[in-house]
Formats: C-alpha cells, sequence, structure tokens
C-alpha cells in the first residue's frame, strides 16, 4: 500500500521522446555488461541483475531528458546516468546498510582520481564505479572548455561527498531541517551535475562571464529543487520504509511540520510548484537584463536559450520518466494522469496540452496569492513564541562609551542631515548595544569601527527604500556608485555625493588599509554581494511579489549582510586555517545556521513593523503566511520553529561536525583553536543580535508612531513642523517620480541590524 496519494504536479512543458531511444537501450546495456556492473558481485553482493536494469530504464529516463540529442551523445548521456545510478546502488550496499563511514571515506577519495581537473587519468580502477567514470571522463571531458570541465568537477565530486553527510545522519538517526535539507540535496541529488550535461548534450555552453551569476544561479537551483522535490515524492517509499533513508524531503517536513504523510507531500508539491514558478520569473525577467549587462554576444545568447530550454525539457521528460520506472512509487499514477507520447500511441498537443492546462488550473492559486497581498494589512498586537537566548550573553565594557558618542561619526558623515534619519531615531535604534553583544572582546577602536559598519549598514537599508522606491534605474546607479567606493589596488574613488558614500569610502579605507590586494577583492564582494541583494528587494516590491520561500531565505541571507560576517571572520582567520577547510561543508554549516538564525529572529520581531507600517513583502512570516497559506499564528510559530531548527544544527555542528573535520584532516592545535574561536564569535554574532532585537526601541509602536509610518491616514503631513523627517532627500541620479517623504506614505524601514555593520563581528584592527 503506498504511504500518500500522489499529488497533482505542476506540468507546464511537454515532455517530448528522443528517437534513438532503442539504440541507447542497447548500448547502455552492452557498457553497463562491460563495466561489471550487472550480475558481477561486489564484496559477494550483486547490486544489479539484468532485470534490474531493464525495469529501471535509465535510457528512457534520457531519451525524454534530451530529446534533441544526437544518437551519439544520447548514447554517452544514458551511460552517464547508468553510472550515477549504479554509484548510489552500490554505496547504499556497501555503506548506508554497514554504516562504516570510514571505509566510505576512502572510497570516495579513490572515487576522485578518476576525474582529474587537467592531464590524464592515472590510477587503475579496481571497481564498476571507478572502472565506469574512467571511461565516461575521457569520453566527455576532452570536447568541453576548461570552465565547464571545472564545474562539471566540482558537481561531480560534490555528489560524491555529500553521500558521507547522508551516512553520517543515517548513523546518528538524524532528519535534517528544511533550510539545511534543501541546501544538501542540491550537491547530493545530482541535478546541478545534470544540468552540466544538457549543456554537453546540446553541445551548448553557457558564457563563462555569466554563468556564475545570480540569474543563471538560480536556474540552476531552481531546476535541482525541482528534480529533487519530484524525485522525494516518487521514491519516498522506497528510501524511508524499504531502505531506512532520512534524506527525502517529505519525511523532513513530516517531522518538522508535525504533520500527516499525505500532508508533507503535499507540502512538498507546492514547494516543487513554486520552484518551477521561480524558475519561470527569473528566465523571463532577468536573463535577458543579464545578457544585455554583460554584452554578450549572440551565439552566447543563442546557446543560453537552448540550456534554458534543456533545463525545461528535463523537467518535463523526468516526470514522465518517473512514473513508469519500476524504481519508484507509481501505480496507477499512470493511467490516473494520461501519457503522452510513448511510442507507438498518441502524442501531440491534444495529449500532453490537456495536461498542461490541468495542472497550470490546478496550481493557479498558489501563484496568484504570491501577488495578490495588500500592503500595510492590520496585523494588530503580535505575540511572538518564546526564544531564549541562544548562548550566555556577554557585553563588552566599553559599551557606556561607546554610547556617549553614538551620534559623533553618523554626523560627521552627514548621516544626520539627510532627513532619513534624527537623532532620536539614531538612539532608538541603540546600535552600540547591538556591536557590545557581537563583539565583546573588542577593544575600544574596533568596537567603534564595528558600531560604525552597523550604522551605516542600517541607515542604507532605511535609505533604499526611502529614496528609490519609486526609482529602480536610479537606486542600480546608485548601487553602482558605492563599489566605486571599495579600491582593491589603490585606483582612485570619485568625491563622494552622499552620505551613504562618505560613510563607505570612511569605513573602507579604516577596515581594509593592513589587506594585501587579494583579500581586498574578497571583502568587496561580500559587500556587493550584500547591497545587490537591497536592489532585488526593491525589484520585488515593485512587482508586489511575495518572494518564493527559497530564494528568499537566501536572498535574506545576503540583505542581511551574512556572506560579509563570514568573510570578516576569515580574514581574521586567513593565516591559522587552510583555504580547503574555508570552505567545508562543516564551515559553511556554520556560518550558514547562525545566518539563518539571526536573520529569522529579525523577521519575528520585524513583523509588525515590516508588515503593518511598512507595506513590506520580505518577511519570513508573510513568505510562510503564503507559501502554506496558513494564519498568522501558525506561521509566526513555524519561524519561530525554524530559527530553533538552524541553532540546533548550529549546536551540532559544534558538537559533532567540528570534532570530526578535525580528525579527518588531521589539524594541528593552533587551527583546531582558530576554528573553535571562529565557532565562538559565531555564538557572539547569534546572542548580541537576539538581546540587541529584545533590547532595542527600533520596533516599537510609540518610535513609529512618532515617525508617522503607521498604515492609513498619516499622522503627520509633509511640512508639519512636527515632522522631524518631513523631506526624503533626492539622491544624485534619481530620475522618476521624486521620493514621497516620510508622513505621507507608509514605509519600509528595514529593522536593523541589517546589512553590513552586522556581520562585523571580527572585523580586524588596522594592524596586522
Amino acid at each position: 500500500m503506498q504511504p500518500f496519494v500522489l499529488p497533482e504536479f505542476y506540468l507546464s512543458y511537454p515532455a517530448r521522446l528522443n528517437p534513438h531511444l532503442e539504440g541507447a537501450r542497447k548500448h547502455s546495456k552492452a557498457w553497463a555488461y562491460t563495466m561489471d556492473m550487472i550480475d558481477v558481485p561486489q564484496h559477494g553482493t550483486v547490486i544489479w541483475n539484468e532485470h534490474d536494469l531493464d525495469s529501471h530504464d535509465y535510457a528512457l529516463l534520457c531519451s525524454y531528458t534530451h530529446p534533441d540529442a544526437a544518437a551519439r551523445e544520447l548514447d554517452l548521456v544514458t551511460d552517464w546516468y547508468v553510472w550515477v545510478f549504479y554509484f548510489d546502488d552500490h554505496f547504499l550496499e556497501l555503506f548506508k546498510r554497514t554504516g562504516e563511514i570510514e571505509r566510505a571515506r576512502a572510497y570516495l577519495d579513490r572515487i576522485a582520481r578518476f576525474m582529474p581537473a587537467e592531464g590524464e587519468i592515472t590510477e587503475t580502477p579496481e571497481n564498476p564505479v571507478e572502472r565506469g567514470l574512467a571511461d565516461l571522463w575521457n569520453r566527455t571531458v576532452p570536447d568541453r572548455s576548461a570552465g565547464w570541465r571545472r564545474r562539471f568537477r566540482a558537481s561531480t565530486r560534490n555528489l560524491l561527498d555529500e553521500s558521507l553527510w547522508e551516512l553520517a545522519n543515517i548513523n546518528e538517526s538524524r532528519i535534517a531541517n528544511p533550510i539545511e535539507y534543501i541546501a544538501m540535496r542540491r550537491k547530493v541529488g545530482g541535478a546541478p551535475w545534470s544540468a552540466n550535461l544538457i549543456e554537453h548534450s546540446l553541445n551548448a555552453e553557457v558564457p563563462d562571464e555569466i554563468a556564475a551569476k545570480r540569474p543563471m544561479e538560480v536556474l540552476r537551483d531552481c531546476f535541482a529543487d525541482a528534480v529533487h522535490l519530484r524525485n522525494d515524492l516518487f521514491s519516498y517509499q522506497r528510501e524511508v520504509e524499504d531502505e531506512g533513508e532520512l534524506s527525502n524531503s517529505v519525511l523532513v517536513f513530516e517531522k518538522f511540520l508535525g504533520c500527516t504523510t499525505q500532508e508533507a507531500a503535499d507540502a512538498v508539491n507546492d514547494l516543487l510548484t513554486s520552484r518551477l514558478h521561480q524558475f519561470e520569473h527569473t528566465a523571463l525577467t532577468e536573463v535577458p537584463a543579464l545578457f544585455d549587462e554583460h554584452g554578450v554576444h549572440p551565439a552566447g545568447r543563442a546557446e543560453t536559450f537552448a540550456y534554458v530550454k534543456g533545463l525545461q525539457d528535463w523537467q518535463s521528460g523526468g516526470h514522465e520518466w518517473h512514473l513508469r520506472s519500476s524504481r519508484y512509487m507509481n501505480k496507477g499514477a499512470l493511467d490516473a494522469r494520461g501519457g503522452p507520447e510513448l511510442l507507438g500511441g498518441p502524442s501531440g498537443l491534444g495529449t500532453s496540452a490537456a495536461r498542461i492546462f490541468r495542472s497550470v488550473a490546478t496550481t493557479a492559486p498558489q501563484r496568484a496569492r504570491a501577488f495578490s497581498h495588500q500592503p500595510y494589512e492590520q496585523v494588530g498586537p503580535v505575540a511572538l513564541p518564546t526564544l531564549p537566548l541562544p548562548f550566555p550573553l556577554r557585553l563588552s565594557p566599553h559599551l557606556a562609551a561607546e554610547r556617549k558618542k553614538i551620534a559623533e561619526w553618523p554626523r560627521r558623515i552627514g548621516i544626520l542631515s539627510e532627513r532619513v534619519w534624527d537623532t532620536a531615531r539614531l538612539r532608538a535604534s541603540n546600535i552600540p548595544l547591538a556591536a557590545a553583544g557581537i563583539c565583546p572582546d573588542a577593544p575600544p577602536e574596533q568596537l567603534s569601527l564595528t558600531t560604525d559598519w552597523l550604522t551605516w549598514g542600517t541607515y542604507a537599508d532605511d535609505y533604499y527604500p526611502a529614496v528609490f522606491r519609486h526609482d529602480l534605474p536610479a537606486a542600480r546607479l546608485a548601487t553602482e556608485r558605492l563599489k566605486l567606493f571599495m579600491p582593491t589596488d589603490g585606483e582612485p574613488a570619485p568625491p563622494p555625493l552622499t552620505a551613504l558614500e562618505t560613510g563607505l569610502a570612511d569605513l573602507w579605507q579604516r577596515t581594509t588599509g593592513p589587506l594585501n590586494p587579494t583579500e581586498r577583492q574578497t571583502f568587496r564582494g561580500t559587500v556587493e554581494t550584500m547591497i545587490d541583494a537591497w536592489v532585488w528587494e526593491l525589484a520585488n516590491q515593485a512587482q508586489n511579489r511575495i518572494p518564493d520561500p527559497i530564494d528568499y531565505g537566501e536572498m535574506r541571507r545576503q540583505a542581511f549582510g551574512s556572506d560579509l560576517v563570514t568573510s570578516l571572520c576569515r580574514i581574521a582567520n586567513s593565516r591559522a586555517v587552510p583555504a580547503e577547510i574555508q570552505r567545508n561543508r562543516v564551515i559553511e554549516s556554520l556560518e550558514d545556521s547562525a545566518a539563518d538564525y539571526a536573520w529569522l529572529v529579525n523577521d519575528l520581531f520585524s513583523y509588525r513593523k515590516e508588515i503593518e507600517y511598512e507595506g513590506e513583502l520580505h518577511n519570513a512570516v508573510l513568505v510562510v503566511r503564503s507559501f502554506l497559506d496558513v494564519e498568522q499564528d501558525r506561521a509566526l510559530r513555524i519561524v519561530a520553529d525554524l530559527a530553533k531548527a538552524r541553532l540546533t544544527e548550529f549546536r551540532h555542528t559544534v558538537d559533532v561536525g567540528l570534532p570530526s573535520l578535525f580528525a579527518d584532516y588531521g589539524l594541528d592545535p593552533k587551527t583546531r583553536a582558530a576554528l573553535t574561536g571562529y565557532a565562538d564569535l559565531l555564538k557572539n554574532f547569534m546572542t548580541g543580535i537576539a538581546h540587541w532585537h529584545r533590547e532595542c526601541d527600533r520596533y516599537k509602536d510609540a518610535e513609529l508612531d512618532r515617525l508617522g509610518v503607521r498604515a492609513g491616514p498619516a499622522h503627520l503631513k509633509p511640512n508639519d513642523a512636527e515632522n522631524p523627517l518631513a523631506a526624503a532627500p533626492q539622491h544624485p541620479g534619481c530620475t522618476g517620480t521624486p521620493p514621497i517623504p516620510l508622513g505621507t506614505e507608509p514605509r519600509r524601514f528595514q529593522p536593523g541590524p541589517t546589512g553590513l555593520g552586522t556581520q562585523s563581528l571580527n572585523i580586524p584592527a588596522p594592524t596586522r
């Protein structure tokens, strides 16, 4: 009996079948026999027999997912999929069922030797997985560019290595939280790897100059998430009930939401639908602009569009294969839904279009909810769920001195003269308290620097919507100008025109003086990521579009400045921590879980301020309300549970992940101390942010009423002498509708500390 009824899937593209299917079937079977994948015991266990291979029908998968591939390329791609599914089952039988993690690690280390970045394979294969990879690598990479080879090697290595994460969770009986699961499933699930093969099969490589830009990354991530979520729905019974697997999104949602398996499956399908909607939105609204921004030549544009279409074909074709393969839970699904173009059967618009229309109609309410929110909704008093401080609080002994000079730097650079902030608002934000909790051990000079970064970032996050809400082109121009004030190799900056520019120029010089050009470039990248995310928020606001939940979480981490906090910490630790450790999965887990805890806490405390007073859309509570279609109280609890889950993950990483990392890499005491100290800094960051939210007045109704930003009739008119912020500034370069001053329209003022300042938890002192 199936554990749940398969939901109605969103299918917006017709599935097509490659005419070379039968040839690929014959070729892939012969190849699998040659590689000893059929009927050859591995440590006493036969992984596949011929019936297994035939019933799984990987040639059908590839014929559906690569309908336009030539016969030779279809054979090659099919061999790759035979190999990757064999590896999955091989790893299951040899290691997941036995829990032998050390042997598994050695096994994966050997496999990596059969995909060299440069040169020939020198290792001798010892099993079907190694033999198959060596053959496929030599047949594939010589025809591709260095950029493609680099991406494909990384995605293949991720697919292999993250199997250890799944195995470790099985050994600990640990189920991941939803945010952690989505991030790790992208690596272990193999969809980014599939996206690389789409480029290869179509001979259509994405140009290097745009391959790592946000729109292309979003397309890849949406593709990957949709592929994996669909697979989880079809494979739940086999993985969870038969294999004891814990890495399945239906199980993750079932445990996290405390719901039935059917309800969890429906929620997973809703997330799958949302990711496909995000894919379409990005392809239509962001990719064309990306071409123009980077001057992509016509051939590069054509290859990129072919690649995007290939991703769409994979989604539709992958679904058709899941309906047919014996590998998955699909009893009755094909009969209930109707199948399109099986060889010899009906095909064309009349069969696939009917299913597409039904699926679009079924999922239309979910799409409409994202655009139907009425700004300035009256949410009323909000009873927040209880969130204890994550770790013991420590405050800098220099806090009192920092508070006494709270207005000195803002006044000197012009923040208090632009009518976005007044002194009372600056004091209500109590920014020195945030700095004192984040950096309790900082000397006075460093604490002042941290406070100034916090002030600049919080002010910038208020300034952007106040000045640019009705002029997105001006926001983009201003953002590009800000980047000029972060020179990496002594290049001159233009004269600053605003307090934002003046402040950034001052902070950049004070912070990066001791750094070399490479370190400055890395640091600059994190600042650019953050300020570009502010423009993304403005673009969403202009469309009145509640973001897709996964895209929101990843962009919120950037808008909050989370990449910056990790960069600053790496600067301080770079001389003690090897480069290969800095980007290790354990370190990424520490950084991301800490950052997510901080912004989730921020979204809880700022919910009423943003939704009722400022007409904002970028808040996790609203995103959850829209996505799950639940009441406010339920959404508040879910967001609080997410914050707790990320904190639990952080603690698990500290207690289990770090010791394992120390042992795996044989790290010396100095490096171990550096990483332990880094974890302590992140603890201070989370605790300082949480404490600041409890104590500051920034979110309180009295302060909002003073500014006259409550929804409905304004409390203060634009020229009212009592309004301290009667006219917002006209930023240089604004060309559209003039900014509407506070008091005439409710405003979004992103609660702090967001942005650059929040991440300055250990900005290096201006000496080496």
